[in-house]
């Protein structure tokens, strides 16, 4: 967006809630750069089990988002709910600080403190992620409604800047790597700490200039109580109040029981992930069932549903960052960046850098060609966004496809990666965030940023899931080697191991067997990454095909 733009047209409340999510961003993006390899490395798990707890995790925080969204439109509101979030978020950080002090003298102990601390970031995350989303779409007319795809992407530079700062503070104080590649594992509670303050900082930022900037063109302050709001809130005609039935909240209940034996039993899923893929199609089909919809807004509630599926599969491509990448970059990577050995953790942190660089440019795009009326519609920006990230895997799978056991792969290929993701991502995330906010009824507002942000939680499952079939890399065939044992021959069953054997391979979490995923075995790093490609690669295709059908349901908006 140019610079004449932004003066004309976006309101300062705009840069409250940028500044406020930067600093939650640090908070949530520098936590997970360490998260998996201190599970690994200190608290002395598997990396299958870190990337399961790493899929969970982000999948609940994403999963949350519908009860505070719920919480905030019918009882506390926009602000209450971000503060109440923020303040979570901090004390969940300051747990993982306490679990990465003690976890020498108390092992158990330091584990439960993890469990306990995401726990308390994932419901903090909930109040706070949907709440402060929905405030960017309210502080826009209907008549500036157009400013939104930019006013997101500039909102989405905040997200980014500040996962930037974490993903360059959290590492450098909390994963120390000396010359001989020894980790400091007494370190990373400091990149937990750091994470806290941040939230802190940016929770104060709030608190201290919502009442003077966080309003509405009238002066009202938006995000308040409710039971405080007014009629000159709703657009002319629409109704200002949800109507479920008692018929379909049981309906919502039973649906999500049985859909959660469902995945838990016949698919296979943990409970946590059943969870997740339950409650997202539950709520979908609850808010459907309110009587006060109209058949545009229906449409457009459709629209929202049909695009959130395709993004899931976006989201467990993207979300290989934080474990399989992580580890890959840990143990299967060249991290010589200009003379500098780069931690594994901070090899993520060009994703934050290249938003930053290519956020305004990817503005001023959208506006131009609005301007010539050629801006292609959320949808088709979305489906480019799946396309881009399966070029990027397709481009390092056939990098990765000679490496063999012992081959380190050049760090330039993860940068490019991260560089080819970020364009994908800048066409579909702000673009998904902005999409919401132009379709989605007010008085469901916060509550479909929820149903939206389940897409996320579901792609995050399934990122865990595919995460944790990543077949062994060199450090573990070095490890097997130096306990007299041929991984490969083992993987190959053209050699038997002795029951000794087995244990060794267990006790150092060496994985003795080919995963599979559908149906079809891993056997290397190139079929882990082909996975990837195929899945976005078919729902990019399949996104394009539907946006005929998905412009009209949209129904005159782009």
């Amino acid at each position: 967006m140019s610079e004449q733009a932004v003066k004309q047209g976006h309101p300062k409340g705009l840069w409250v809630l940028f500044g406020t999510e930067m600093w939650e961003r640090f908070n949530f993006y520098g936590m997970r750069t360490i998260l998996t390899l201190f599970i690994v490395n200190a608290l002395m798990m598997s990396k299958e089990q870190s990337s399961i707890i790493y899929g969970g995790f982000l999948g609940l925080c994403y999963l949350t988002p519908m009860l505070g969204g719920f919480i905030a439109d019918r009882f506390l509101g926009n602000r209450l709910c971000i503060m109440l979030g923020g303040l979570l978020m901090a004390s969940g950080q300051m747990l993982l600080f306490f679990s990465a002090t003690i976890f020498t003298s108390d092992l158990e102990l330091a584990r439960t403190l993890l469990y306990v601390a995401l726990g308390v970031i994932i419901l903090g995350n909930g109040f706070f992620k949907p709440n402060i989303s929905s405030m960017v779409s309210n502080l826009y007319p209907k008549a500036e409604r157009n400013k939104l795809d930019t006013a997101f992407t500039i909102f989405y530079l905040g997200i980014n800047l500040g996962a930037f700062l974490g993903q360059l503070i959290c590492p450098l104080l909390g994963d120390v790597v000396d010359a001989n590649g020894v980790r400091d594992i007494f370190a990373f509670k400091w990149g937990y700490m750091a994470a806290s303050i941040a939230m802190l900082i940016g929770t104060a930022t709030f608190f201290l200039l919502k009442d003077k900037y966080v309003v509405t063109p009238e002066g009202r302050p938006i995000g308040g109580l409710p039971s405080k709001n007014v009629a000159g809130d709703y657009e002319e005609g629409e109704a200002q109040k949800a109507v479920f039935t008692s018929k379909a909240l049981g309906g919502a209940v039973v649906a999500f029981i049985g859909l959660g034996l469902l995945f838990y039993y016949v698919v296979g899923q943990n409970v946590i992930y059943s969870i997740i893929y339950a409650s997202g199609i539950s709520l979908a089909g609850l808010i459907l069932s309110d009587s006060s919809l109209t058949k545009v807004e229906r449409d457009r509630v459709l629209v929202i549903y049909i695009v959130s599926f395709f993004i899931i599969f976006f989201w467990a491509a993207f979300e290989q960052a934080g474990s399989s990448l992580t580890f890959i970059a840990d143990n299967q990577t060249d991290r010589n960046f200009f003379g500098w050995q780069m931690p594994p953790s901070m090899v993520q942190i060009f994703n934050g850098i290249f938003v930053i660089m290519f956020a305004i440019p990817f503005s001023i795009l959208w506006d131009k060609l609005r301007a010539k009326g050629k801006e292609p519609i959320s949808p088709v920006k979305q489906a480019i966004g799946l396309a881009l990230i399966a070029i990027s895997y397709f481009i390092i799978a056939n990098n990765v496809k000679d490496l063999g056991t012992n081959g380190l792969l050049a760090i330039h290929w993860l940068i490019l990666l991260y560089l080819i993701q970020t364009f994908g991502e800048l066409c579909l995330s702000p673009i998904g965030l902005s999409l919401v906010g132009k379709l989605a009824p007010k008085r469901f507002s916060s509550l479909l940023y929820g149903v939206f942000f389940l897409s996320n939680a579901s792609g995050y499952a399934l990122a865990g899931t595919l995460g944790s079939i990543l077949p062994a890399t060199g450090e573990q065939f070095t490890k097997a080697k130096e306990l007299g044992i041929d991984l490969q021959a083992v993987l190959d069953k053209t050699v038997t191991p002795s029951a000794e054997q087995v244990a060794a391979l267990a006790e150092n979490k060496i994985r003795a067997f080919h995963p599979t995923f559908a149906g079809f075995t891993i056997h290397n790093l190139y079929e882990f990454f082909m996975v990837f490609v195929a899945l976005c690669g078919i729902a990019s295709i399949l996104l394009f095909m539907l946006t005929p059908r998905l412009k009209k349901m949209m129904h005159g908006i782009r």
